[in-house]
């Protein structure tokens, strides 16, 4: 039996998949929603907290804690800050889903949703300079700054990469999706002292400038990034995957008709995933980690919605994923 303390538990338990049968390839997907906020990001919550409180930034019922998320962090933080006695402002946009900002509320969390972007940083933009604009006015307003505190990429360090090397005797390669970074920084820097043959391979979507590409407009949460993200450390991988978010929802669609229902971000990560493996050769016994930040119920009015993929990601989407061959699409 488990037995969790407030929000400072990080998972309940380990879980991993196995979408050899789906895939064709081998790949075991770490499943990171098993946890209180239902996301990798309540391990960067508890983390980004625990950095304030040890620092003297911050302090429970003088303090409002200030985060701009597009959904999960802000969850994360919201328990943790509900557990501890702070307030809470999530600085979001349009893209957030509204089952995230009714958690978040229920949460006693204060959402702000920016819906004009910036001229030339896009929503992500928008939503700093509103950050930053409240942590001047307010000094009782702290900003725990995922995107560029160290506390971000150290809860992976300290949690997740452990835990895929406690799992198995020995790991070849990793994917994970690259957001903020934290998390592929964090796993990838653990990896390098722990298991420096293991390969970490890096899963972002076109229209992310993370790695140098053009900028696009980009709809799947969790993903990419409109600013190159501070954290990113390039010596870090050993390859990087774009993937199109046509491809992460029809990745998304396939793996539901397998009885696996996952959102944007990991529909990205087991699509990179999996074209990296087919371009090679020598992994049919290898073993082969991907991270799945959260389960799909997020996601049901986007990814999982028909209407919602015709009008944002293209009608040929839909015409793709609705057929009885979907299932063999990923």
């Amino acid at each position: 039996m488990t037995v969790i303390d407030r929000a400072d538990a990080f998972n309940v338990g380990d879980l991993f998949v196995d979408l050899e049968p789906v895939l064709g390839e081998r790949l075991l997907l770490k499943c990171e929603g098993m946890n209180l906020a239902g996301s990798i990001k309540l391990k960067t919550a508890v983390s980004l907290l625990n950095r304030a409180e040890a620092t003297g930034l911050v302090a429970p019922g003088r303090t409002t804690l200030v985060e701009s998320s597009s959904g999960n962090l802000g969850i994360g933080i919201s328990i943790a800050a509900a557990s501890r006695g702070y307030r809470f402002i999530c600085i979001t946009d349009s893209r957030c889903n509204r089952g995230a900002i009714a958690m978040m509320q229920a949460l006693g969390t204060t959402v702000e949703v920016v819906t004009a972007p910036h001229p030339t940083l896009g929503l992500l933009g928008a939503r700093l300079e509103r950050v930053r604009d409240l942590v001047t006015a307010r000094p009782d307003h702290v900003w725990l700054n995922q995107y560029e505190n160290s506390a971000n990429w150290e809860a992976h360090f300290n949690s997740t990469g452990p835990e895929i090397l406690r799992a198995f005797r020995k790991v070849d390669t990793v994917f994970v999706g690259v957001g903020t970074a934290g998390t592929a920084m964090g796993v990838a820097r653990y990896l390098r002292e722990a298991s420096p043959r293991t390969r970490v391979i890096g899963i972002d979507v076109e229209g992310s400038v993370s790695f140098g590409g053009p900028a696009g407009t980009r709809y799947v949460a969790g993903i990419g990034s409109s600013i190159r993200p501070p954290l990113l450390d390039l010596s870090l991988l050993d390859d990087v995957v774009h993937v199109s978010e046509q491809d992460s929802v029809e990745a998304c669609r396939s793996l539901a008709r397998h009885g696996y229902v996952f959102g944007g971000s990991t529909g990205s990560v087991v699509w990179g995933a999996r074209r990296w493996l087919r371009d090679e050769p020598g992994h049919r016994d290898a073993v082969n980690v991907a991270i799945a930040p959260d389960f799909g119920e997020r996601y049901l009015e986007t990814v999982f919605r028909d209407d919602w993929v015709s009008d944002v990601i293209g009608l040929s989407a839909v015409d793709r994923l609705s057929g009885d061959a979907v299932a063999e699409s990923v």
